[in-house]
């Protein structure tokens, strides 16, 4: 039996200069796809919806973006102090869509990464009950790396406080005396 044979793209240039239609598109989010999103989980169970969430606060408008960031924050820093297990891999991703010019909630997006690099809620609690430690997954050590995460870009702080947006370098500030920079 013979399968049909699969089209194969043209290599021949059409001449046509169209703009393209609908949002702009956004240079992808660096490593985004050698996360294994679907073998970790955040607040909701499997984190798999973490990269389309991260796309959509680089490349959406206002509104599309300010949602998304609203749910991936409910994913990796519940409450503004819960840190899950894919916390820390995201994080890098939060410290380059700060950096973003075009991304247009940057400074929440600063903010976010300042609750997470205060996050100890889950080393108070093993502290009143220390079983917590021996538990298969550590929260513990989810909290302790994504703070690791955070303060291992923080060569990028100077660079937010530099810039003429009051409510990033005001954002940035607070990121920086949370991490002690």
């Amino acid at each position: 039996m013979r399968s049909a044979q699969t089209p194969r793209p043209s290599t021949e240039r059409t001449g046509r200069t169209t703009a393209p239609t609908g949002p702009a598109r956004t240079a992808p989010l660096t490593g985004l796809d050698r996360v294994p999103w679907n073998e970790i989980k955040d607040s909701s169970g499997s984190a798999a919806a973490i990269p389309r969430l991260l796309q959509k606060v680089a490349g959406g408008d206002p509104e599309t973006a300010g949602a998304a960031l609203r749910d991936l924050r409910k994913r990796i820093c519940q409450y503004g102090f819960v840190v899950e297990q894919a916390t820390a891999a995201t994080v890098p991703f939060l410290w380059e869509l700060a950096q973003r010019p075009q991304v247009s909630c940057r400074a929440q997006i600063i903010r976010l990464l300042k609750n997470i690099a205060d996050a100890r809620q889950w080393e108070t609690t093993a502290s009143a009950y220390p079983k917590l430690l021996n538990h298969r997954d550590n929260p513990v050590a989810w909290e302790r790396a994504a703070r690791q995460a955070v303060r291992a870009r923080r060569e990028a702080l100077p660079r937010l406080l530099a810039e003429g947006d009051s409510e990033i370098s005001r954002a940035t500030s607070e990121l920086a005396r949370t991490i002690g920079d």
